[in-house]
């Protein structure tokens, strides 16, 4: 599955504003204890929607215009699968430094990710190794993805070796942040790019509010943190 954790090289990857989905549990108390954690997912990975993320790093504004598109029916690694575009333009101060395209791959009931494909021919697949549930309970969290990415659909030659992990945590009464964490290159002599986790505010429906993408470097490279978040 395509996220910021694998495009720290290559700039940012993807995130989400739509809505749909039940409601969540609600307490006596009016504090939602549950969330449509897989409506959320689909809400972040499979619908059209756009959105820009931005941080400040010294004195430099990055960021990331993304658009995702759905591409409906298609065949990835022999299955019949749904696919959709993530069309990333990425900017330091205004000025473009990067444009990819990727396109992600799975199935639904239940949802399934299969890998992707990008603008550079890399070609990873994705072995789920977790069903998202309907709903999860705030404190929430569980392996989601261990994914292999080579560098192209011959797959003789592989890259990188990722797991990623989801988790639910409270924000306030009545949302929660649904967080998407991806391990650093588990690939022995693979290229160490950091870990990432992206973190999606949402209500009761799934709706997806605002989020955020913390991207930490690889360690022992002097480099540092950086948050990037909606507007």
């Amino acid at each position: 599955m395509k996220t910021l954790g694998l495009c720290i090289a290559a700039g940012l990857g993807l995130s989400a504003c739509a809505s749909g989905g039940t409601m969540g549990n609600t307490n006596p108390n009016n504090i939602v204890t549950e969330y449509p954690v897989e409506t959320a997912m689909l809400n972040i990975y499979t619908k059209q929607r756009s959105e820009n993320l931005v941080a400040t790093i010294g004195n430099q504004t990055a960021s990331a215009d993304i658009q995702v598109t759905p591409k409906g029916n298609m065949v990835f690694n022999n299955k019949k699968v749904q696919g959709t575009e993530i069309n990333t333009i990425n900017k330091v101060n205004n000025q473009i430094t990067n444009h990819s395209v990727a396109i992600n791959y799975f199935t639904l009931n239940p949802l399934v990710f299969h890998g992707f494909t990008d603008s550079t021919g890399k070609y990873s697949v994705s072995n789920q190794t977790t069903t998202i549930p309907k709903m999860a309970t705030v404190g929430d969290s569980n392996k989601l993805i261990t994914e292999n990415v080579y560098t192209d659909s011959r797959m003789r030659q592989k890259i990188g070796t990722y797991n990623q992990n989801w988790s639910l945590t409270r924000d306030s009464n009545q949302t929660a942040w649904f967080c998407i964490e991806t391990s650093d290159n588990m690939l022995a002599g693979g290229t160490s790019e950091g870990s990432s986790k992206e973190c999606y505010k949402i209500n009761a429906k799934g709706d997806i509010l605002a989020s955020k993408v913390t991207i930490v470097p690889p360690a022992g490279n002097g480099g540092q943190t950086i948050t990037f978040n909606s507007q």
